[in-house]
């Protein structure tokens, strides 16, 4: 979008921001009708600025903006409410979520699915409830959102319903593939874990486990090779 244009009272989250210049920041939104959006926040670090206190990751926001270059103006940013601050390993794993949508998503592009996905994972992270099955829901929405075909209940080659009795390996861009002798490099997971993450079923700790492992095989694809920050440092400090 290269037009000069105004947009008022967008819902929006904060992914991430840095200091530019002395006393503004570069805040990276993702917002709902308008996916990524970079925009500069004049004057944000000042003591007594309007948005200092409000530029705040994992918050629901309702932002203005104006600009029609790649980075926008930020105008004006108020806190909707009713989201609790994340702490401790909630507050990674929201770090988390945010790495991968500055990663795998493209500017401008909007994902309003996207951001009601994220909304919610952001709103479960808040409840205190148990991380893994809110990240993996995530990771799911992200990956069909972005486009990546991830086809879970029929079996790639014949097009056949995926027999929850049968062990596959996931081929990338293709699908599910009944496992015949050992899959070199590729991890097996049953066919009754693809059926229940195609039902957004992660109730079991089968399917809790088997699709952590797929579900990272195929970030890390399409990461190209890209290591997350926010993945190491929750493995460091689970380690500890």
């Amino acid at each position: 979008m290269s037009q000069k244009q105004r947009i008022d009272q967008q819902p929006a989250f904060v992914l991430h921001t840095h200091a530019w210049r002395e006393t503004s920041l570069i805040v990276e939104t993702f917002s709902r009708d308008h996916g990524r959006v970079a925009m500069v926040a004049k004057g944000a670090r000042r003591p007594l600025s309007a948005l200092r206190g409000v530029i705040m990751a994992f918050q629901p926001l309702l932002i203005d903006w104006s600009g029609g270059g790649e980075v926008k103006t930020l105008v004006r940013a108020e806190w909707r409410g009713g989201q609790p601050l994340l702490t401790g390993r909630a507050l990674m794993c929201g770090y988390y979520l945010n790495e991968l949508l500055v990663r795998l998503t493209a500017r401008e592009d909007a994902h309003p699915a996207l951001f009601e996905a994220y909304a919610d994972a952001i709103a479960t992270l808040g409840r205190n409830a148990v991380p893994e099955p809110v990240l993996r829901r995530f990771e799911l929405a992200l990956l069909r959102e972005l486009g990546y075909g991830i086809g879970l209940d029929s079996e790639s080659d014949s097009g056949d319903p995926v027999d929850p009795g049968m062990d596959y390996v996931y081929i990338i861009e293709r699908g599910p593939v009944r496992l015949m002798g050992e899959a070199a490099d590729l991890p097996a997971v049953s066919g009754r874990t693809l059926l229940d993450m195609a039902q957004d079923d992660f109730s079991r700790a089968e399917t809790l486990a088997q699709s952590k492992t797929l579900l990272r095989m195929l970030i890390n694809h399409y990461l190209g090779g890209q290591m997350l920050q926010s993945r190491r440092v929750l493995k460091e400090l689970l380690e500890l």
